[in-house]
């Protein structure tokens, strides 16, 4: 699996006015990656992720997955939203096997799935509830599985955790790490949260406030699950702050 974000551009026109909110990205996400974009509100990370997903097209610039240019949404790319969007009248196990309904998994296939993705998020006695009586925890764990049901190529998520409070979203940083070690599915994520961007990533690029350009590719290369008090660690964080700070 390659994902290629080809010098993509978003221009907003409005009456005489118009607003560049991406300027010719471009980079490339390797098979099995955890990549995050980070950036300050407003840089164009959403829009960079919904323009890869196919939600809406680009000013300029192409993306390209395994070679082919996409054109518009399709089942190789899982979407998980910031509220998780999971349907409120769905049980955990309606939830979850709903994209496989929507690819035409075979019965007997879509059961073995539900079961393995049970397993794997521990969630286990809980499929028959709904999103309403589940906890946070839990509720992330779900969307994370239905945006792996059907088996995407990449899995793209906007502020996963960018709902929860400071204790919560650090426990549920660990939760989700811990979840994608077990799978290792390529994942492009958005959080303008520099701790949960090293503590989560391989790479992380870093967006201008204006024109959203890149200005810092950052490898992380530590040992997983990370520990926030290492000296490399607490250097990553600095120096990614810093550039957010210049840029």
């Amino acid at each position: 699996m390659e994902l290629k974000v080809e010098k993509i551009s978003k221009v907003f026109h409005n009456n005489r006015n118009s607003n560049t909110v991406l300027k010719e990205v471009s980079f490339t996400v390797r098979e099995s990656q955890f990549v995050t974009l980070l950036g300050p509100s407003g840089c164009g990370k959403t829009t960079l992720l919904t323009i890869i997903a196919g939600f809406q097209k680009a000013s300029g610039g192409r993306i390209l997955l395994n070679g082919q240019v996409v054109q518009k949404s399709g089942p190789d790319r899982g979407f998980v939203f910031q509220d998780y969007a999971l349907f409120p009248w769905m049980t955990v196990r309606e939830n979850i096997l709903f994209p496989m309904k929507q690819k035409g998994f075979p019965k007997k296939e879509r059961e073995e799935r539900l079961k393995e993705l049970l397993v794997m998020a521990q969630l286990e006695g809980v499929e028959r509830l709904y999103p309403s009586q589940l906890s946070g925890g839990m509720k992330q764990r779900t969307a994370f599985v239905r945006a792996l049901a059907g088996r995407p190529e990449v899995l793209l998520m906007d502020e996963p955790l960018g709902a929860v409070d400071f204790q919560m979203r650090k426990a549920l940083q660990e939760e989700l790490e811990a979840l994608w070690s077990k799978n290792k599915t390529t994942v492009l994520m958005v959080t303008h949260d520099v701790d949960e961007a090293v503590y989560l990533s391989d790479r992380v690029i870093v967006l201008s406030a204006c024109e959203g350009r890149i200005v810092k590719d950052l490898a992380i290369a530590m040992d997983r699950p990370r520990d926030r008090q290492l000296k490399e660690y607490l250097y990553n964080k600095g120096l990614l702050e810093d550039f957010l700070k210049r840029n």
